[in-house]
């Protein structure tokens, strides 16, 4: 079995569990007899969210308010669960958020945070907990990506490039560590119907947002979000992309070369 099966002192830690898919995968999780450590910066909504899944699947959850992307706090993490007497057999890297519109016209701040928090919080997450999964014989690290790790995103080149890297990553040690009984899966999904694009604020050509500028049929909703990474992590996959035609969109795409998909992702994308 790819993720290790429920036990009282066990948790999976979950990243950017107050909302979106992170709430989402913490409650599959919970579901299936999981006890959990949910991380984010509101404290309100993860000791709400702990009390209902506690309520509702009688399993423990920790709530721990931290800002990832701040590395003197995440290095405590660690200990603030050995402290509870909790293992960590399954991660997850959830955590993140978008920056938009010409690089040139940035703020340089918020590429780094973006960076820290999409690239340097995964590492130094797995970093952590990984030789424990090793030396136990299991574990699990589902780490969420995106299609747009699969191509360059012009007017959102920092997060394609973080969410690439987390891609990489992840691949590259799915392989490395499967003899050692630890599984790695990417969760690389499309547009998903979550506060992630209000908060990010994207605009695309005649003002419209990123939302309306993407056909329905491409969306899904984070439950199917993260039912489809907790089910891909529970078998093992190496890459899940949701969705039969986002599959197929980017099967595709691997055929076009750069020089002609992204002058049309530039156009489309491209700022009011």
């Amino acid at each position: 079995m790819s993720i290790p099966p429920p036990s009282p002192g066990s948790a999976a830690l979950v990243t950017g569990a107050s909302a979106g898919i992170g709430e989402c995968i913490a409650r599959e999780l919970a579901a299936r007899g999981h006890n959990l450590v949910l991380v984010a910066r509101r404290q309100d909504r993860l000791d709400q969210l702990a009390q209902d899944l506690t309520a509702e699947h009688s399993i423990r959850a920790e709530a721990i308010a931290c800002d990832l992307g701040k590395s003197a706090p995440r290095a405590k993490l660690p200990k603030q669960i050995a402290d509870n007497e909790l293992e960590i057999e399954i991660l997850v890297n959830n955590a993140g958020f978008a920056t938009n519109g010409p690089f040139s016209e940035s703020d340089p701040k918020r590429e780094l945070e973006q960076v820290r928090v999409l690239v340097e919080a995964p590492v130094a997450l797995t970093s952590a907990f990984v030789p424990a999964m090793v030396e136990r014989g299991r574990g699990a690290i589902l780490n969420i990506s995106s299609v747009a790790a699969m191509q360059p995103l012009p007017y959102s080149a920092g997060y394609s490039a973080a969410k690439a890297y987390i891609l990489m990553f992840s691949e590259a040690i799915h392989e490395a560590l499967k003899s050692r009984g630890v599984t790695v899966t990417a969760l690389a999904p499309g547009p998903v119907s979550t506060d992630f694009w209000e908060i990010s604020g994207w605009e695309v050509a005649g003002g419209n947002s990123f939302e309306r500028s993407v056909p329905r049929q491409a969306w899904i909703t984070p439950q199917a979000a993260a039912r489809a990474g907790v089910d891909g992590l529970a078998s093992g996959k190496r890459v899940v992309v949701p969705g039969v035609g986002m599959r197929a969109a980017m099967l595709a795409s691997r055929y076009v070369p750069h020089a002609i998909k992204l002058p049309t992702i530039e156009r489309a994308s491209r700022p009011k």
